[in-house]
């Protein structure tokens, strides 16, 4: 390459990247930025099934069967209806005192002490007494097992002072967790005019409660004790002696609401969430969840999906690296037993890219389908972030070269 070749290289060089002194001299145009994806596809592909009734003996007014993982609903009677929760209510009580305890705004061995309003509460308790202190992990303990009114309460007072104040965040979670069909009047399920939810928003706060492994250490206990050994707690969860995987979660009861519960589950790598409103008895409420679940795991699989091959790398227009690599993708797809058959995967990718590149950016789209249904689109993006070359680095390139075919 001749000296003259390599000016005209670096001034060409500089009209690209300066785009005020291209506009000076009236240079010709940038290059077409590269061909730009197509709008991913709409995911259409849902393992529900409405067309089977697992629980057609049963005569529950609500009830639900979720997957905790993916939030899909794999069936549902009468999901949106409002019902009373009773004691499944301090499913929300639990959420907010294991965040506080993430968050640190209250410790595992913190003292409690009991209040005046927390010793009145009727019900399901652990009778304490006024002035009573114990910690927070005895607490949850209490709520989780025997469902404590008392006990949460003076849970609820530790984190925002009184009960009333405390239920206002109960409300404010379920807003950002999008309970649309829920007000909470008190954090203990007791009977109070208003105090509604669904059999769905039940399943959102359950599924995020078991976000927090914690909590599993208390839902899954049968027997404890509390006051050094005097105080026996037996658990209302009767599954937990009869269901093969269960992990909880909590039960309620009264006479307006029937009896309830919102049961989890977990079998290798998957964990099933299912909700029971207004069963006639206890025995009807354990045999519901229990079917719902049975059913779930024996129609139901998570598959996890990844490209067939490694992805190969994209060019960089202008960049400070002439190539970047594509984080590789993967998704778990709950699906229908036997649609695994139909699984094909697809890589949608720019054929390059300009920089400035950053790992936020969106390259291509993994595709899943089953069949002719798309089932996943997994945006794919860089594996690291790629600088635009500036003057210097140009300039730089320029003498190199020079040097390089001059001597």
């Amino acid at each position: 390459m001749n000296y003259k070749r390599l000016c005209s290289l670096f001034f060409a060089a500089l009209l690209t990247l300066s785009p005020m002194t291209a506009s000076a001299v009236g240079a010709a145009p940038a290059p077409e930025p590269p061909e730009g994806l197509s709008a991913p596809p709409e995911v259409t592909y849902s393992p529900t099934v409405q067309d089977t009734d697992p629980i057609p003996d049963s005569s529950v007014k609500s009830a639900l069967l979720m997957d905790a993982e993916t939030g899909q609903i794999l069936w549902a009677r009468e999901p949106d209806t409002q019902r009373e929760p009773a004691s499944v209510t301090k499913v929300m009580t639990m959420l907010l005192v294991c965040e506080a305890l993430d968050e640190g705004t209250l410790q595992p061995d913190q003292l409690v002490t009991a209040s005046t309003h927390a010793s009145e509460m009727g019900g399901s308790q652990i009778y304490l007494k006024e002035g009573e202190q114990m910690t927070v992990t005895e607490l949850l303990k209490a709520v989780a097992v025997v469902s404590g009114n008392d006990a949460a309460v003076a849970l609820g007072e530790a984190i925002a002072g009184t009960e009333t104040a405390f239920v206002e965040r109960m409300n404010q979670r379920a807003a950002q967790l999008g309970m649309e069909h829920t007000h909470f009047v008190n954090c203990t399920g007791l009977p109070a005019e208003n105090h509604l939810t669904t059999a769905h928003d039940i399943a959102l706060m359950s599924r995020e409660l078991l976000r927090h492994d914690r909590i599993r250490d208390f839902t899954s206990i049968w027997m404890d004790s509390l006051r050094e050994g005097s105080f026996t707690l037996s658990s209302t969860n009767k599954l937990l002696k009869s269901y093969d995987g269960c992990t909880g979660l909590k039960t309620g009861y009264t006479s307006q609401a029937g009896h309830c519960i919102s049961a989890s589950a977990r079998r290798e790598d998957r964990e099933l969430i299912a909700v029971v409103l207004g069963a006639a008895d206890s025995k009807e409420r354990f045999a519901t969840a229990a079917a719902l679940l049975d059913w779930g795991f024996a129609n139901f699989q998570s598959v996890p999906v990844a490209p067939d091959g490694p992805i190969a790398p994209i060019p960089v227009l202008h960049g400070k690296r002439p190539e970047v690599a594509v984080q590789a993708p993967s998704a778990t797809l709950l699906l229908r037993c036997g649609d695994e058959t139909q699984l094909t995967t697809e890589l949608e990718l720019l054929p390059s890219c300009s920089a400035p590149v950053t790992t936020e950016d969106t390259v291509g789209h993994f595709i899943v389908r089953v069949g002719d249904e798309v089932a996943a689109v997994v945006p794919l993006t860089p594996a690291q972030n790629v600088e635009k070359l500036d003057f210097k680095d140009t300039f730089v390139a320029f003498l190199k070269n020079l040097c390089s075919n001059r001597w």
